[in-house]
C-alpha cells in the first residue's frame, strides 16, 4: 500500500499495489551443492521477496539481481514476472514491463493479485480503460476475497483520470460490498468534499465512524469537512479522536497545517 491524506493522485495506486504485492514464503536454502526443485522454487520465492524489499526501498540495481536470480531459479512462477513487471516500471522500461505482465497472466490467468497488480500498472501509466476493465476482472474473480479492494482501486484510477462520476459509483460499489472499508469510504467522502457536496460527505463520516473503527484518514477529513461547514464544535471533535487515537500519525502531524476556518 506512505499513506496520503486527501491526495488522490495516481500515488494512492502505487501504496495500493504495494498492499497487493505477493507475500511470498521465505525458505531459500543458502549452500553450494545443487538444488533439488522444491529447493530452487524455494529460493526463487526468497529472492523475490527481497527484491521486492529492495524495490521498496528504491535500491533497483539490487532489486533487479534478485529478481534476475529468481527467475532462473524458476522462470515458470507467476509472482516472478509480476515483481519483475514492477521493477520495470520503476526502471521506466515499459515494453519489458507490459511483457513481464503478460507472462504473469498467461501463468496465472486467474490469479487476482496479478490481475489487481497490473490493472494497477495500467492506471499508472494513463490506460485508464484498460486498467478498470482489469480491476473489474479481479473484482468478479471467484478466487479474490476482497472485491470491494478491486472496486476501490477502480474509483481511485478514474479518479486520477477526472471521470469522477463514475468513481463514485465504485467507492459506493464497494461500500454495499463490505460498508466497514475505511478506504472506500474515505475515497467517497473526499469526493464528496471536493465538490463541495459538505453534507453527504459529513454523513458519510459519521456514518462510519459510528460504526466502524475509526482511521487517521476519515478523522482529518471529517476536520476539514466539520471547518468548512463551520461546525467548530465537531471539528474539534474529530480532531479530538485524532490526536488521542492516532498520536504518532502523519494525519494528526498535518492537523497544525489545516486552516482553522
Amino acid at each position: 500500500m506512505s499513506k496520503q491524506v486527501t491526495d488522490l493522485s495516481p500515488l494512492t495506486l502505487a501504496r495500493l499495489l504495494a498492499a497487493s504485492l505477493p507475500t511470498l514464503l521465505l525458505g531459500a536454502c543458502a549452500n553450494n551443492h545443487p538444488m533439488h526443485a522444491a529447493n530452487q522454487k524455494d529460493a526463487a520465492a526468497y529472492n523475490v521477496q527481497l527484491g521486492l524489499d529492495y524495490l521498496n526501498q528504491g535500491d533497483l540495481q539490487r532489486a533487479k539481481d534478485k529478481l534476475d536470480k529468481a527467475l532462473t531459479q524458476n522462470p515458470d512462477n507467476p509472482d516472478v514476472h509480476s515483481a519483475r513487471a514492477t521493477l520495470f516500471e520503476a526502471m521506466h522500461e515499459i515494453p519489458k514491463a507490459d511483457d513481464e505482465f503478460r507472462t504473469a497472466l498467461r501463468l496465472a490467468p486467474k490469479d487476482p493479485r496479478i490481475q489487481n497488480n497490473y490493472a494497477v500498472y495500467l492506471c499508472q501509466t494513463g490506460r485508464t480503460d484498460e486498467g478498470v476493465k482489469t480491476f473489474m476482472q479481479a473484482a468478479n474473480n471467484p478466487l479474490y476475497a476482497t472485491p470491494e479492494a478491486a472496486y476501490t482501486n477502480a474509483g481511485v484510477c478514474l479518479r486520477a483520470a477526472k471521470r469522477d462520476d463514475e468513481a463514485r459509483a465504485d467507492f459506493t460499489r464497494a461500500l454495499q460490498l463490505k460498508p466497514n472499508f475505511a478506504e472506500a469510504a474515505f475515497q467517497l467522502a473526499t469526493l464528496q468534499f471536493q465538490h463541495a457536496e459538505l453534507v453527504p460527505a459529513r454523513a458519510g463520516i459519521d456514518n462510519f465512524l459510528g460504526n466502524f473503527d475509526a482511521t487517521p484518514d476519515l478523522l482529518l477529513l471529517g476536520v476539514q469537512v466539520a471547518r468548512a461547514q463551520g461546525d467548530r464544535v465537531a471539528a474539534q471533535r474529530y480532531s479530538r479522536k485524532l490526536q488521542l487515537d492516532f498520536p504518532g500519525s502523519t494525519q494528526t502531524r498535518a492537523l497544525s497545517g489545516l486552516n482553522p476556518g
